[in-house]
């Protein structure tokens, strides 16, 4: 004899429609009003003022959303990706929601797009919407997904995010779920990292590609470490020692040698963890030996060596070895050396 329960279970499993309930219908019939974005990127040169630099990409993007397409930005870590899409938010109003989904190898469908509970099926009957989980895709209606490092998603979320965007439907087990929400998607990718998922070319083509890179040089690093670096205690960090370590980090964005190179949170974090050596040793201003102290600390782990490296040498004596060949050894030091020491 079948119980309750296996019967309710039984009714959920046939293909239902979710929003043929009024009740659900009626939660997404408003639409994302983008007159103020609009409004905003016609009329203000540099609209994304939490960025600093990158004002090719700013104009790309601009025109990416007046003509109402969904981007993927493409660019190694710590290059502004993330507070560009937050920019975007910001001009959209303090209501706007921002659903930021972390790709993952171990996110799901229903993570996205959400499932049905069995206990609230039970409770409130299967086509009832409080059977019905929303996923993070749900929240983000009328407002920003920010998908990142999208291209770390298993295949089967890629597949379901094509269908929400495609045909503005999606399929929760034996459910058709049709989705009226008006977002805008902004996803990320790191083509430095190969330790992901391709996108299917058929995902891809529903997008813009926005290419991103590091500060175009360095003065433009020196004013986002200072402008977004923490200042410990009022410690002194002074334009030439600045100029020297942005200097140290630009060369190993060079290297090739490098696989994987250091973004701009680590000249952010020289430049905290000098303040703090500094504080530690009871002084307002910060001098080579403090930056010196910390560099291995700071850069080891943000690079991986080549194969024919890294078997020979480890990060940390690498960094080492390159901080003395290209800065303690080199005519830049010399230079500066009234300043630093």
């Amino acid at each position: 004899m079948l119980t309750r329960a296996t019967r309710v279970l039984e009714h959920i499993s046939k293909p239902q429609n979710l929003y043929k309930t009024p009740r659900l219908t009626n939660l997404l019939k408003l639409k994302m009003n983008t007159k103020e974005l609009t409004k905003t990127l016609l009329q203000e040169k540099d609209p994304f003022t939490d960025i600093i630099g990158q004002d090719k990409v700013k104009q790309a993007v601009k025109s990416a959303l007046l003509a109402d397409r969904h981007i993927i930005l493409v660019g190694p870590p710590g290059i502004g990706k993330t507070t560009l899409a937050k920019n975007i938010a910001k001009i959209l109003g303090k209501k706007t929601p921002f659903i930021r989904i972390q790709g993952s190898p171990d996110l799901t469908v229903e993570d996205l797009l959400g499932d049905i509970d069995p206990v609230k099926a039970l409770k409130y009957g299967p086509l009832s919407i409080e059977a019905f989980t929303k996923g993070k895709i749900f929240k983000a209606d009328k407002g920003i997904i920010f998908f990142d490092e999208l291209n770390r998603c298993p295949e089967k979320v890629q597949n379901a995010l094509l269908q929400v965007l495609e045909e503005k439907k999606a399929t929760i087990g034996s459910y058709d779920v049709d989705f009226d929400i008006d977002f805008i998607f902004i996803g990320t990718m790191n083509p430095e990292d190969t330790s992901t998922e391709k996108l299917s070319d058929v995902l891809l083509d529903r997008f813009d590609l926005i290419y991103m890179h590091y500060p175009e040089n360095t003065n433009i690093e020196k004013n986002i470490v200072t402008d977004k670096g923490n200042k410990i205690d009022n410690v002194n960090v002074s334009d030439k020692l600045l100029e020297l370590t942005i200097h140290f980090i630009r060369l190993l964005r060079e290297d090739k040698n490098l696989e994987k190179k250091p973004s701009v949170r680590a000249s952010l974090g020289l430049y905290e963890r000098s303040q703090s050596n500094a504080l530690l040793n009871k002084r307002k201003s910060v001098t080579f030996d403090d930056i010196k102290a910390v560099v291995v600390s700071v850069l080891a782990h943000r690079i991986r060596l080549k194969p024919s490296i890294k078997y020979l040498q480890s990060p940390e004596a690498y960094i080492k070895e390159q901080f003395e060949k290209n800065i303690i050894d080199s005519d830049v030091l010399e230079e500066k050396k009234g300043d630093l020491l």
